[in-house]
C-alpha cells in the first residue's frame, strides 16, 4: 500500500485473516487512512471489535455491494475475492491488476467508481444525521411543554425513519440449514449440496449426507431432527 494516499478496500463480505490484520494494523500505527466498504450485513462479532481499535480506518456498509477492488495509489485489483478468510484459502478466484503507469485511463476510470460506491455507503449514514439536526433545531423553537412532546415525537420519527437502514447494517449471527442457505446464495439446495460436497464439507454415506471434519471447522454443525440429521451453517458462510 502506498502511504500518500488512501487504500481502498472494497469487498462484500470482512473476515480477515491474521497477515492481512497485521498489514491494517501497522498502517493504523503509522497513521495512514484506509477506506473499507463492506456489503454484507452479517459482519463478525470478532471483526467488529477488532475495527473499533483502529483509528485511521474508516470502515462503510454499502447496500447491495458486489464489487471486490483493492485500490492504492499505483495500482488496482478488480478481482471475484472477498476479503474472507474461507475464499483466500478454499476458493479458485481469478482478478486483473491494473497499473496507473500502464494505463492511466482505465486507472483512473476505477478509481471514479471506488469513489462513487464510497459516496453512496456515506450518503446512507449521513441522510440519518441530516434527519436529527433537522428535528433537533425543530425541538430548540419550541417552549419547553411543546419541545417536551415534540422531541418524543421526533424520537419516534427518528426511530421510523432509521429503523431499516439500523436493521441493515446490524450483524446477522443466525445459523441456516443448507436448503435456506442455498437460497440466501442464489442457488438450489441440489447446487450447494454439489458445492459442499466438492470443497469436502459434506461426504456421501449410505445414501446421506454427512457434515465432515472439514465442515464443522468451516462452522457447520449437524443437528438431529424429525426426519433424521441436518447440517446448519454460519449465515455469511461464503461458498
Amino acid at each position: 500500500m502506498n502511504v500518500q494516499q488512501t487504500p481502498i478496500i472494497i469487498s462484500p463480505y470482512l473476515k480477515l485473516n491474521e497477515r492481512i490484520k497485521e498489514l491494517l494494523e501497522d498502517h493504523n500505527r503509522l497513521k495512514i487512512d484506509i477506506r473499507i466498504v463492506y456489503g454484507k450485513n452479517d459482519l463478525h462479532p470478532e471483526e467488529i471489535n477488532w475495527l473499533k481499535n483502529l483509528t485511521f480506518i474508516r470502515t462503510s456498509f454499502c447496500k447491495n455491494l458486489h464489487a471486490k477492488c483493492y485500490l492504492n495509489e499505483n495500482e488496482c485489483i478488480i478481482t471475484s475475492l472477498n476479503l474472507y478468510e474461507f475464499s483466500q484459502v478454499n476458493n479458485n478466484e481469478m482478478g486483473v491488476l491494473i497499473y496507473r503507469n500502464e494505463d492511466s485511463k482505465l486507472y483512473a476510470d476505477t478509481y471514479e467508481e471506488a469513489q462513487r460506491i464510497i459516496r453512496i455507503s456515506d450518503e446512507v449514514r449521513m441522510s440519518l444525521e441530516k434527519v436529527t439536526e433537522i428535528e433537533s433545531g425543530n425541538d430548540a423553537s419550541t417552549d419547553k411543554k411543546s419541545a417536551s412532546n415534540h422531541t418524543a415525537a421526533s424520537a419516534n420519527n427518528a426511530n421510523t425513519t432509521a429503523k431499516p437502514i439500523t436493521e441493515a447494517a446490524t450483524p446477522n449471527y443466525s445459523r441456516l440449514t443448507t436448503a435456506k442457505l442455498a437460497k440466501e446464495l442464489g442457488f438450489k439446495t441440489q447446487e450447494l449440496n454439489d458445492k459442499l460436497l466438492a470443497v469436502g464439507y459434506l461426504e456421501a454415506q449410505d445414501g446421506e449426507l454427512v457434515l465432515t471434519d472439514a465442515g464443522r471447522a468451516a462452522g457447520g454443525t449437524s443437528k438431529k431432527g424429525k426426519f433424521g440429521e441436518f447440517c446448519l451453517w454460519d449465515a455469511g458462510m461464503v461458498i
